[in-house]
């Protein structure tokens, strides 16, 4: 860095100094706070964007948004040049830059990070940088700090896309860096486009719904994912569809509402109640990245049926399972057995779940928790799907198979024009392009639902039973320390401390369809505890048995 680029960091970070005894620290969700000490990390983000935008030589996004958590907070998250989360390996040194004490300390740590990566300052490619947010008060004046941090890099560029979100943002990232058009417009177009493609392809002997009611009613959390639902929505006009509690409404982000709300408490969001009863609902979470949906019983104060990520993912995978078969019936198109289709869960998935899908002959590969090690492996396959419980998924297709199926397809067209080979092709070109591939997206996960449920024929409820969950519990046991416990085979093995795992697999033994992990906490000196069994009885009665078990080795 020359004595230009060294002032004009000192001269713009002496004007947003770390508030004291404030100390961040960089997660799956970025940096997160109340909002009113975010200014100095947001304006920190932004320097940090500017540099991987140098090392990548990418578009690279930043996202202010603190999700799911309440009103007062805020947030500040990357998304890398692929529409991802900002690369691990540049996890540590955002915590080091956002937590640097002074401008003179900022300066050295960048000078260094520098030097060690490498980052070019040769001005052949300035930084560039798409910052977006989502409807919080808050989120009116950061975006300025965040450019402020972009800016304090020569030559850096930072294009403010407006209210978004998340997953809008991340599909703008990673459209940008594969040189399409990337406005708001784009975005809606790509989504009602392929969805109108799927709808015309639905077969004829399917389109008469079996459910009573065909309507749909989304609780949008109060925020920025409801207001942008009701526009998709005004685009299509082909959907039966009601949106409750948007941010154009009045009611508070994220209270009493929301995916996160529902999917944990089981229970219907504000504004919706037993005049909902036999009617399809949907939420989506604060900044519209997670999806789940439910149906409100007749009785009040009853328990809603709740359809999680697990079905969610079920749904996707039966749908794809589909058009593949079909595309392999065509004899004279060979290769197609190589479409290598993968499904990937984390230990928290439902075991019924997950015996469902590989009685589907599906291959189920389970990972650590956490969306970035179920996006990795997902990317491993033709097609990958991955959904957490709490709604939060997508489906990723690789470049190669994407560009066989454009190949099949125009020769099925020119050759079997019409044929059910012709259109599950189309289908799954469609789904690639309806599905938001960067990062899981509820806006794209609701048309994607609504068009399967056409396309098959079935109510919410011939949905819900596909299985039926098992009965689970999940409890935290206060640790000296949690690093104590390490684990193996995607956290569903203890290896430390010896014999804990053994004890566990004695007294899991003794419940039928017993299941029980435990794992350390990525943030907290608790170790987690997840039980299931064929009764709630039996999940909590083992839960509370290995709850004990972690207590007696580790205290």
């Amino acid at each position: 860095m020359n004595e230009e680029q060294k002032s004009l960091l000192l001269e713009s970070s002496s004007r947003f100094l770390l508030s004291q005894g404030v100390k961040v620290s960089y997660g799956t969700a970025g940096f997160r706070e109340d909002a009113s000490i975010l200014s100095s990390t947001v304006y920190r983000v932004g320097i940090l964007a500017a540099l991987r935008s140098l090392k990548t030589q990418s578009v690279i996004g930043v996202m202010i948004t603190a999700s799911h958590n309440k009103f007062s907070d805020n947030g500040v998250k990357i998304a890398d040049p692929n529409g991802g989360m900002l690369s691990q390996h540049w996890e540590p040194f955002a915590d080091k830059l956002a937590n640097a004490p002074s401008p003179q300390q900022l300066l050295q740590l960048i000078n260094e990070f520098v030097e060690k990566e490498r980052i070019p300052f040769d001005g052949v490619r300035p930084a560039e940088i798409l910052l977006g947010r989502d409807t919080r008060p808050s989120g009116e004046a950061l975006p300025e700090a965040a450019r402020q941090g972009v800016t304090s890099i020569v030559g850096a560029v930072a294009s403010d896309m407006g209210i978004l979100t998340t997953p809008q943002l991340h599909w703008m990232v990673r459209a940008r860096n594969k040189g399409i058009k990337v406005s708001e417009q784009d975005y809606f177009e790509q989504l009602t486009s392929s969805f109108r493609c799927l709808m015309d392809l639905i077969p004829t002997e399917r389109k008469v719904f079996d459910g009573v009611n065909d309507k749909l009613v989304v609780d949008g959390a109060n925020g920025v994912g409801g207001a942008k639902l009701r526009i998709l929505h005004n685009l299509l006009n082909v959907l039966d569809m009601e949106v409750r509690n948007s941010s154009e409404d009045e009611g508070v982000l994220n209270d009493g509402v929301g995916a996160d709300y529902v999917q944990k408490e089981k229970v219907a969001p504000r504004g919706f109640g037993s005049k909902d009863a036999g009617t399809r609902c949907a939420s989506l979470d604060g900044d519209a990245d997670r999806l789940v949906y439910f149906s409100v019983p007749p009785e009040s104060n009853a328990q809603i049926d709740l359809v999680d990520g697990d079905k969610i993912l079920s749904l996707f995978a039966v749908f794809i399972r589909e058009q593949l078969s079909l595309l392999n019936e065509k004899e004279d198109i060979k290769n197609c057995g190589k479409a290598r289709l993968g499904i990937v869960q984390t230990a928290y998935a439902n075991g019924a779940s997950t015996n469902y899908l590989k009685n589907l002959d599906l291959e189920v590969n389970l990972t650590p928790t956490g969306v970035k090690y179920l996006h990795e492996k997902a990317a491993e396959f033709d097609i990958g799907i991955y959904f957490e419980a709490n709604g939060h998924g997508t489906i990723l297709f690789s470049e190669s198979f994407i560009e066989w199926l454009e190949v099949r397809s125009n020769m099925l067209s020119s050759g079997s024009k019409g044929s059910e080979a012709e259109k599950a092709a189309l289908r799954l070109l469609a789904v690639s392009k309806l599905i938001n591939q960067a990062v899981g997206d509820a806006l794209s996960g609701v048309l994607l639902v609504e068009v399967i449920l056409k396309h098959m024929g079935w109510s919410i409820h011939r949905w819900n039973e596909l299985y039926i969950d098992l009965p689970g519990r999940q409890l935290k046991v206060k640790v000296a320390d949690r690093t104590s416990v390490v684990t193996a085979n995607a956290e569903t093995v203890v290896v430390s401390p010896p014999g804990l795992q053994e004890a566990i697999n004695a007294e899991t033994a003794k419940y039928n369809q017993g299941r029980c992990f435990v794992r350390p906490s990525g943030t907290e000196d608790v170790v987690r505890v997840y039980a299931e069994a064929s009764t709630q009885e039996a999940a909590d009665t083992l839960a509370n048995g290995v709850a004990k078990l972690v207590d007696q080795f580790l205290g």
